[in-house]
């Protein structure tokens, strides 16, 4: 430090509060302190804390190499939804027009069959209803009826409870309406009855609980 300098510092000293000297005092320590821990360091040292420095650089390269991986595969997961499940909406309401034909046909009594007319118009629908359960299978909806099956709370609704000597307890005796899914995604469950009270044997594969989803 030169005269003028040493002076000037004494100057700014002599002029400071006893809050201020007391502080510059520590700060001077401190820088003192550090040269001195600089100067102290042994080759070894420094080849430790440049080895330590390199691990938590590398370190913090994996952390943000893994977490733009993480967004890279998030986004092409959102890319793919939209593109699997774009039709949801417009699906849901085919839904309507699938379950309006199925009345329609459940709907005509047996002497139809006898009148032409009536029976083309019957093979008509049918044949629209062919169509249409085509096109839903050709974009990934999937019809389900599930009568006879276990009672799966993903993908039915149970609606009332009927004594039934067909079917065991807990498994569906009935369908309401039909279910579906697209592209595996639950589109609309299938509302059903299901059997109580009946006389039916359960299958041995079904144990108390195995029809609910743990997997959440």
């Amino acid at each position: 430090m030169t005269e003028t300098a040493k002076n000037t510092t004494e100057e700014e000293m002599h002029d400071a509060s006893p809050a201020e000297q007391v502080a510059a005092e520590e700060a001077a320590q401190e820088d003192v302190a550090q040269d001195q821990a600089e100067a102290a360091k042994t080759p070894d040292d420094v080849i430790a804390a440049l080895q330590a420095e390199n691990a938590e650089l590398k370190d913090r390269l994996l952390r943000t190499a893994a977490e733009a991986e993480n967004i890279r595969r998030r986004a092409k997961k959102d890319v793919e939804d939209s593109a699997n499940y774009a039709i949801t909406k417009f699906a849901r309401d085919l839904l309507d027009v699938s379950d309006n034909l199925r009345r329609a046909l459940e709907a005509v009594g047996d002497g139809a069959q006898q009148n032409e007319a009536m029976k083309t118009l019957i093979e008509g629908v049918e044949m629209t209803e062919r169509t249409l359960l085509k096109s839903f299978e050709q974009n990934g909806i999937e019809k389900l009826e599930p009568l006879g099956e276990k009672l799966d709370p993903n993908k039915h609704q149970a609606v009332f409870e009927m004594p039934s000597t067909e079917h065991p307890d807990g498994h569906v005796a009935q369908v309401m309406q039909a279910g579906y899914v697209l592209k595996g995604r639950l589109l609309r469950p299938a509302m059903v009855g299901v059997a109580k009270g009946g006389n039916a044997t359960p299958d041995a594969n079904d144990e108390p609980g195995s029809n609910v989803d743990t997997s959440a």
